[in-house]
């Protein structure tokens, strides 16, 4: 299997990019990200956490416990993908149901588990789970303060929309720790490249 990234761009910005053709995967990228193929995605977020999807009082009686990366990544073959934030158009309507109709070919392919992360605190992203009947394909994490996206240098500003600092949004393939696939949309409201069934054809 090809480690690769895949970003969808436009001739002209092609032209204007420094480095970014990758022999071989011919890959383009239009922006600097942090991780690429290869990268080891728990090192290169140091001392960050997510947040399992829960309730209130889930949180509460958790006394409000946070995820190591390393409990979620380390030997273990995981598809991840960030989204903008949880009840938003593209996200509720193509993003999620697009693994979600898919979950049973992802274990197929011996898939551990499909990671669903926004910048969103937990109880909105379990409440959002449960509205899109989810939870039982998918699993839900919140970043809360972006800390996991910024560190990944996936952190995308939507003040525009109204949304605030959030994330583009990718997907990825993460087998013990690295990144094998990583695929980056040019714009939050594209969905080319970042869907289920993309990343299936890459495993």
């Amino acid at each position: 299997m090809a480690s690769i990234i895949l970003k969808r761009t436009s001739f002209s910005s092609m032209k204007s990019m420094a480095g970014c053709i990758r022999t071989g995967a011919m890959s383009f990228r239009a922006f600097a990200t942090k991780v690429e193929a290869g990268t080891d995605i728990v090192a290169a977020a140091p001392d960050v956490f997510l947040q399992k999807a829960r309730t209130w009082d889930e949180g509460v009686s958790s006394k409000f416990a946070t995820t190591p990366l390393k409990d979620i990544f380390r030997g273990k073959r995981v598809v991840i993908f960030g989204l903008p934030g949880a009840y938003t158009g593209v996200c509720s309507q193509q993003h999620v149901p697009s693994y979600k109709n898919n979950i049973d070919k992802f274990r197929a392919e011996k898939v551990d588990s499909v990671i669903c992360v926004a910048v969103n605190d937990p109880y909105a992203m379990n409440a959002w789970a449960e509205k899109l009947e989810a939870k039982d394909s998918i699993d839900f994490y919140g970043d809360f303060d972006g800390s996991f996206h910024k560190s990944l240098g996936l952190e995308k500003d939507l003040s525009a929309a109204l949304l605030g600092p959030r994330s583009q949004r990718w997907s990825a393939l993460v087998v013990d720790g690295k990144v094998n696939v990583l695929n980056v949309e040019e714009n939050p409201s594209d969905f080319k490249v970042s869907g289920g069934g993309h990343i299936l054809k890459q495993i």
